[in-house]
């Protein structure tokens, strides 16, 4: 008599499916993504104030368009400013901020370090209150005699 031990099994082995594992391994690489991203914007590194002239300011990039901007702070009068790169998010801040180039500023800003992508703008730097300056005068430089 033949039982059902005796017959072999005719039917292949069930293989698991690699591409279950390439996609839940594609699925948690977005997912982590996303939260590093949300985290690195969420919290900042540090807050501060500059002050300065707005030299630049444009919207530009390829694929992510965002708001960029130049300030030169002058330390002395006469001496080559230093220039501090900075992003906007905001589309209200950066239409304010687009009015006031050329004119005496002072912006307040987070930084944000750790972010995945430029789709956030160029700099970690990110402007988030204007304020315009009214005195426009810089210090005068005292020449010897």
């Amino acid at each position: 008599m033949n039982t059902a031990a005796d017959t072999p099994n005719l039917t292949p082995p069930r293989r698991r499916g690699g591409l279950g594992l390439v996609a839940g391994i594609a699925i948690l690489l977005v997912v982590s993504l996303t939260l590093w991203s949300w985290l690195a914007l969420a919290w900042s590194y540090s807050e501060g104030e500059r002050a300065g002239i707005v030299l630049k300011f444009s919207k530009r990039g390829w694929l992510c368009k965002t708001y960029e901007g130049e300030l030169a702070q002058y330390v002395v009068a006469g001496v080559a400013p230093q220039i501090w790169e900075f992003s906007v998010r905001s589309a209200a801040v950066a239409n304010q901020l687009g009015r006031s180039v050329g004119r005496q500023v002072q912006l307040h800003y987070s930084e944000h370090r750790g972010l995945p992508t430029d789709c956030f703008g160029d700099t970690r730097y990110f402007v988030d209150r204007v304020t315009l300056v009214d005195d426009l005068s810089l210090p005068a430089v005292k020449s010897k005699p």
